[in-house]
């Protein structure tokens, strides 16, 4: 496990080769999955894991899957994206929510009403992700588990650039410096998570933090 590392951002680090209105890159459902079945694997296991049973979860940046884990009991799934499709066909989301979060930061749920919140494959198209990272912190409960899990991939074009100039290791640095500069997580802890038995062409990284106040 890696410690957080908080690290400066300059002026440019949330800028975009493609700046334009996100809702119209994303206008079209993707119905395909982003992560190859290993890593898929891996991030349901993650979940299981860390999100206790009986739990109230955002799927932050939601999409056509969310990968909960089979047969792990959950209150409510929700899903917040800029597709409506591709959440309306997604099996293990209860409802779903559109709202662009980098046109508004503000995330549409009361104080303190999810035990859990995840970001899948997505953390790198942020560009206002310590904003986010304090309202995710403002919608978790005490103790509340956040995850951020990604790969490799992205879509190079709205990625901003402090992503696409770093390495895997670089990435879970910059998670871990948003939920420091956030500053209302504790515990933040992270890794390749993949399976050293059968490593699948995804690599699975993930940075799992608390919200500050809980039993950790």
């Amino acid at each position: 496990m890696r410690c957080a590392t908080a690290i400066p951002y300059p002026e440019e680090s949330f800028q975009r080769e493609d700046d334009s209105d996100d809702r119209l890159f994303y206008s079209n459902p993707r119905l395909v999955v982003h992560i190859d079945d290993q890593a898929i694997s891996t991030v349901s296991r993650i979940f299981q894991s860390f999100i206790p049973a009986g739990s109230t979860v955002l799927d932050l940046m939601s999409s056509w899957r969310s990968h909960w884990p089979k047969g792990h009991p959950k209150e409510r799934l929700v899903g917040l994206g800029l597709n409506a499709q591709e959440m309306g066909d997604n099996p293990d989301l209860d409802e779903y929510v559109v709202h662009n979060v980098n046109l508004e930061p503000t995330l549409p749920f009361d104080d303190e009403s999810f035990d859990g919140v995840v970001i899948t494959v997505s953390a790198q198209y942020l560009t206002s992700p310590v904003e986010i990272f304090q309202e995710v912190g403002r919608i978790l409960r005490p103790g509340g588990v956040f995850i951020v899990a990604f790969s490799n991939r992205m879509f190079p074009t709205k990625a901003v650039r402090i992503w696409r100039m770093s390495s895997d290791e670089g990435r879970m640095d910059i998670v871990s410096s948003y939920m420091e500069s956030a500053g209302n997580f504790e515990n933040i802890r992270g890794g390749l998570a993949n399976s050293e038995e059968s490593p699948p062409a995804d690599p699975l990284f993930a940075v799992v933090s608390n919200k500050t106040g809980g039993t950790v």
